[in-house]
C-alpha cells in the first residue's frame, strides 16, 4: 500500500460519495473511510455502512473499537468486502468515542493496542495500520509515545499515521483538538528517525501539496485532511508529483462531466442528490465565479426530483462569472 499522499478519515465528510468524488480528481491519493464502530458493523446495517463503490480503490476502513475479537472480526468482514488496508482509529478525543472505550483514549492503554493489532493482523492478509496522535492529556512526553508505538509494532504494525497534536481527552471539543493543541511536526520527524524500519505518516495541518512535498524529506508519507475536503481540487496534481504518472490532470469542468456518470448511477438507486453535491461545493475554490457554483448547488440540490442539470447549470454559472471576468 502506497501511504505517499492520503485524505484523512473524517466523521461526516469521507462517506462514499466524497471518496468517489475525490477519486475522480486523483487515481492514485489514498482514501479512507469515516471511522466505522465494531458495534456498527457486527450489530448494524453492514451494507449501510461497509458498501462502496470500485471506483474508489485504493480505500482502507477506519475502525473503532478496543475488543481484540470483535476488531477482528471486523477486519475479516472489511477484508471481504474487497478494502485495501485496516486501519484503527486511536486519535478521536470526543466524549462519545470515550464512553465506548476506542480512540485516542487508548494510547493510555498501548498493551491493549498492540493485543487489538495483533488480531486483526492474524485475521486478515491485508496491512493492518494505526492512526494516533502523538500524546493525549499529561502523558504527551516523547519518551511515551516511543514507548507506545515500540509496543505497538512489536504486534506487527508496521504503519503509523500520527496526528502531530496530542489529545486532551476533556475539555476541549473534538473540533477545538484539531485547532488548539500545537502543531509538533517536530515530534513526528523524530519518530521516524529513531524507527527507521516503520512506515510514518505526518498527519494535521497540511494545506497544500507544497507542504506536503516538504514533509516527504522526513517522514514516508502525508496525510491531508479538511483542505483537501474544503478545496479538493489541490489534489490535481498529485499524480505527477508523487506516483509518477505522466498524465495531465483533468480541468475542474472534466472533473465534473466525469464524475455525472457515478451521480446518475446513484440517483437511480435512490440516492438524492443533495448527499452527493455538499461533497462538490469547494471545487472552484479560489476562481471567480465559485460562488455562484456554490450557491446554486445549495439552493437547487436539495428540492425533490434533482438530477444531474442542477450540476451542469452551476457549472454555467461557473462558466458565465469567468466570460463576464475576462471581458471586465
Amino acid at each position: 500500500m502506497d501511504h505517499t499522499l492520503s485524505v484523512a478519515p473524517m466523521m461526516d465528510w469521507t462517506d462514499r460519495h466524497e471518496r468517489a468524488f475525490l477519486r475522480t480528481i486523483s487515481r492514485r491519493t489514498l482514501l479512507y473511510t469515516e471511522m466505522v464502530t465494531t458495534g456498527a458493523i457486527l450489530h448494524g446495517d453492514r451494507d449501510r455502512f461497509l458498501s462502496f463503490d470500485e471506483s474508489e480503490h485504493p480505500v482502507a476502513l477506519q475502525l473503532g473499537g478496543s475488543e481484540p475479537a470483535d476488531l477482528a472480526a471486523c477486519a475479516r468482514e472489511g477484508e471481504a468486502r474487497g478494502y485495501d488496508e485496516i486501519n484503527l482509529n486511536l486519535g478521536c478525543p470526543s466524549d462519545r468515542v470515550q464512553r465506548g472505550r476506542f480512540g485516542a483514549c487508548l494510547m493510555t492503554e498501548p498493551a491493549l493496542v498492540a493485543d487489538c493489532v495483533a488480531a486483526m493482523i492474524a485475521a486478515v492478509a491485508i496491512p493492518v495500520t494505526v492512526k494516533t496522535r502523538i500524546g493525549v492529556d499529561d502523558q504527551d512526553s516523547y519518551e511515551a509515545l516511543q514507548g507506545f508505538v515500540a509496543t505497538v509494532a512489536e504486534a506487527g504494525c508496521r504503519t503509523f499515521t500520527i496526528h502531530a497534536r496530542k489529545a486532551w481527552l476533556s475539555g476541549l471539543s473534538p473540533k477545538q483538538n484539531r485547532e488548539v493543541p500545537p502543531l509538533r511536526y517536530e515530534v513526528v520527524h523524530a519518530l521516524k528517525r529513531d524507527f527507521p524500519d516503520l512506515e510514518v505518516v505526518l498527519n494535521g495541518g497540511v494545506m497544500d501539496l507544497d507542504e506536503a512535498e516538504a514533509h516527504l524529506t522526513r517522514v514516508d508519507g502525508v496525510m491531508i485532511g479538511r483542505a483537501a475536503y474544503q478545496s479538493p481540487y489541490i489534489l490535481a496534481q498529485a499524480d505527477r508529483r508523487f506516483f509518477g504518472e505522466t498524465a495531465e490532470p483533468l480541468s475542474r469542468e472534466a472533473v465534473v462531466e466525469a464524475f455525472l456518470p457515478y451521480v446518475e448511477r446513484q440517483l437511480i438507486r435512490g440516492v438524492p442528490l443533495k448527499s452527493i453535491t455538499r461533497h462538490m461545493l469547494g471545487l472552484f475554490n479560489g476562481l471567480p465565479g465559485a460562488r455562484a457554483w456554490r450557491r446554486h448547488l445549495a439552493e437547487e440540490a436539495h428540492k425533490l426530483g434533482a438530477g444531474p442539470e442542477v450540476i451542469l447549470a452551476a457549472m454555467a454559472r461557473w462558466r458565465a462569472a469567468q466570460d463576464r471576468r475576462r471581458a471586465a
